[in-house]
């Protein structure tokens, strides 16, 4: 990851409704109808352990909160204090308190083995700089059966012009990079309008 490098997209789209004057509305409630969406995908639990990696200020931290309370965490990771402390500052006005934010290096979210049931990277993995040691870390950081939601533009088609090449992603790019380390494709699918969302899980140890 370079200096902005899981908290790009945060800073563009996280930011909750009433924290950004200068979006319209109309496309600040298409942003929250299309979060929902995405959350459904994964059927969270009270109880669960996931991380939004790359969490910017909370936008998905804060709705995913809930949904594992009361013994379920979040894992609020990014490489920004800044936008931590945003974060910090929206739990305590929404009083949610199973919110933990964890400042990660570049190459290191710092997060515990093996403790994770979901983590989930909204338009950042593009951004790695060190995307090989990032993939170690996050397969140390999964239960056996934990799962990661990916979401990154499409490279190929039309549908994701209106962003910049360099934040586009191939099904085949991501997968060049996601099956050697480690993973497996459990889902893909292409309901969205202009994303892939990948769902990888551990790949079975080969006999």
């Amino acid at each position: 990851m370079g200096a902005s490098a899981v908290s790009t997209a945060a800073r563009i789209s996280s930011a909750p409704i009433e924290d950004l004057p200068r979006i319209p509305r109309r496309e600040a409630r298409e942003r929250e109808k299309e979060c929902t969406t995405r959350l459904k995908v994964l059927k969270l639990k009270p109880g669960q352990i996931v991380c939004d990696l790359g969490c910017g200020n909370g936008f998905y931290a804060l709705k995913i909160a809930p949904q594992v309370a009361p013994e379920g965490q979040v894992l609020g990771v990014d490489i920004q204090p800044e936008m931590l402390e945003m974060l910090i500052e929206f739990c305590k006005r929404q009083k949610i308190e199973n919110i933990k934010p964890i400042l990660g290096d570049f190459n290191d979210p710092k997060l515990p083995k093996e403790s994770l049931d979901w983590i989930i990277l909204t338009d950042v993995y593009h951004e790695f700089s060190h995307p090989e040691a990032m993939l170690a870390k996050m397969l140390e950081a999964l239960k056996p059966t934990g799962k990661v939601l990916l979401l990154e533009y499409r490279l190929d088609g039309e549908t994701a012009r209106h962003i910049k090449i360099d934040h586009r992603m191939s099904v085949k790019q991501v997968k060049s990079e996601w099956l050697p380390a480690g993973f497996e494709l459990l889902e893909l699918e292409e309901f969205l309008p202009s994303q892939h969302l990948f769902i990888f899980g551990k790949a079975k140890p080969k006999e």
